[in-house]
């Protein structure tokens, strides 16, 4: 999957239940997460808790993350939505 053309959905963030405040509470901005989806080297899988994708790659700042996301539109343009975000530990190459 390549997301690199992708719009990303965003709410803002004082909205009640926005995906920017809740990526907030695992202290991860917008920023990070486009840049991890955006990422040549993410890979991509199927959440095991949800069902939906999930992305796995490194931040701007240099975290490695996992982001939990759905698709909106499968057309042109993709447009995915980011439902969660957190810092995972980097696998073992």
């Amino acid at each position: 999957m390549n997301l690199h053309d992708a719009l990303i959905d965003w709410d803002e963030p004082d909205d009640e239940n926005s995906n920017t405040g809740h990526i907030a509470e695992h202290g991860l901005t917008p920023d990070e997460v486009e840049s991890a989806l955006f990422d040549g080297d993410t890979t991509f899988d199927v959440s095991d808790s949800s069902g939906r994708p999930i992305a796995f790659g490194k931040t701007v700042t240099g975290r490695f993350i996992a982001i939990v996301f759905e698709v909106l539109n499968i057309a042109d343009p993709l447009i995915v939505r980011p439902i969660t975000a957190y810092e995972v530990s980097e696998p073992r190459k």
